[in-house]
């Protein structure tokens, strides 16, 4: 039965939209007329998207209700409730339309006898891991725990971004008040107190004369500073874009000292944990490395893992492609070696998983607690050079006399 997306008008004149399931459009329309209200519009999910232009401006599903949705049908399939019943519960209990949709479109995709990977595929909204691993699920016969499993994971990886956002705040903050001040500080508050200065004919410190030139320079200049910087930033995002800026930028970040450990570490991480739930799931190791290599947001470590995985279907051994990369951590490589000779690879994958994420968190919260400080040491610094360019010639001066 196919879901239907309709916008009414109610008996005190409001306008109403929401998500009906039908037989047809014209069922739609009589079930609204019997609740006295007036079809506007119905059309189903895909072609409400179509008319809409969503295929363009689609809105994503978080990570938060990705591990929500995930959570309420892993329940509800482990007490046996039929499937689809179980995907229009969920899309009931959420509280945002787009969710809601996406939902009853995968409904209707299982009824008209789609699998529910094929279902979450069509959609094109849902993570290639998740599709895989829901596919070796219905495969196995053990959906129920293949979704405990995947709940688990999209939990662990929302609280993991959570918190790296929850500790990115102050220190943004910080950084934009910072900014906000020395200019305060360069366009209003030094032009007042050095233009005292300008009469006097003995020699001002080199200081000085760089915070007068400087100040000078960012009143007369700052509208263009700011244009050149948001045209500058937009001219990087669309470099970025393009797969010659992607693998730059990608090939950078590993070359960079600190930035260089922590891109490794959060890959290796992620990859850590797809290939483990991949393959306790009962995906080919193969496959498993491919969806692996997709899920990686540095383009060269994913270059690497797909040649990996090419070795290993000629034979080759996957701890040896791994070292072979050098963007691993020895331990991991250690560990999956020792998987794969004892044949319980998907076991120790487990625990190189959780080594990494703890190590990356941990790395993540040592950073951000260094960078407030760090923050505060820039700050004083600007203004120590400020106060120390205008106080030098007043120390002159009463020197002289």
């Amino acid at each position: 039965m196919p879901a239907y997306q309709f916008t009414a008008i109610d008996a005190s004149g409001k306008q109403q939209k929401g998500v009906l399931e039908g037989d047809s459009a014209r069922q739609i329309r009589q079930q609204l007329r019997d609740k006295e209200w007036i079809p506007v519009s119905v059309d189903t999910v895909e072609q409400k998207d179509k008319h809409s232009g969503k295929q363009w401006f689609q809105k994503k599903i978080t990570a938060y209700d990705l591990a929500l949705l995930t959570r309420q049908l892993s329940v509800l399939v482990a007490a046996a409730i039929p499937l689809e019943e179980a995907v229009r519960a969920v899309g009931k209990q959420s509280e945002k339309a787009h969710v809601q949709n996406l939902l009853m479109s995968v409904r209707s995709k299982v009824l008209e006898g789609y699998s529910l990977a094929n279902a979450l595929q069509q959609s094109g909204r849902f993570p290639d891991l998740y599709i895989a691993t829901i596919a070796a699920g219905e495969r196995s016969g053990h959906l129920d725990l293949i979704l405990e499993q995947l709940a688990d994971y999209t939990e662990n990886r929302f609280a993991m971004q959570k918190k790296i956002q929850g500790a990115m705040i102050y220190p943004i903050i910080l950084m934009l008040m910072s900014f906000a001040i020395v200019m305060g500080l360069m366009t209003y508050v030094v032009p007042d107190i050095v233009k005292t200065f300008d009469q006097s004919k003995d020699a001002l410190p080199w200081i000085t004369v760089a915070l007068m030139k400087a100040s000078d320079f960012i009143r007369v200049a700052w509208p263009f500073l700011l244009v050149a910087s948001v045209v500058g930033v937009l001219l990087l995002v669309r470099f970025l874009r393009t797969t010659a800026g992607h693998y730059a930028f990608d090939r950078l970040t590993l070359k960079l000292p600190l930035f260089a450990k922590l891109s490794r570490g959060i890959n290796a991480a992620r990859f850590a944990s797809t290939l483990s739930i991949l393959t306790q799931s009962g995906v080919p190791l193969v496959d498993a490395l491919k969806i692996g290599a997709a899920v990686s947001n540095n383009w060269v470590i994913r270059d690497a893992v797909n040649l990996a995985a090419e070795k290993v279907t000629e034979g080759g051994n996957l701890a040896t492609q791994l070292e072979r990369s050098g963007y691993f951590p020895p331990m991991m490589v250690q560990m999956i070696k020792s998987g794969e000779a004892s044949g319980e690879l998907d076991r120790m994958l487990s625990r190189a998983s959780d080594m990494q994420d703890r190590e990356v968190t941990t790395l993540i919260s040592t950073l951000l607690a260094l960078l407030e400080p760090l923050m505060l040491v820039l700050m004083a610094s600007i203004v120590l050079v400020i106060v120390i360019a205008v106080m030098l010639p007043i120390v002159n001066m009463n020197n002289m006399i």
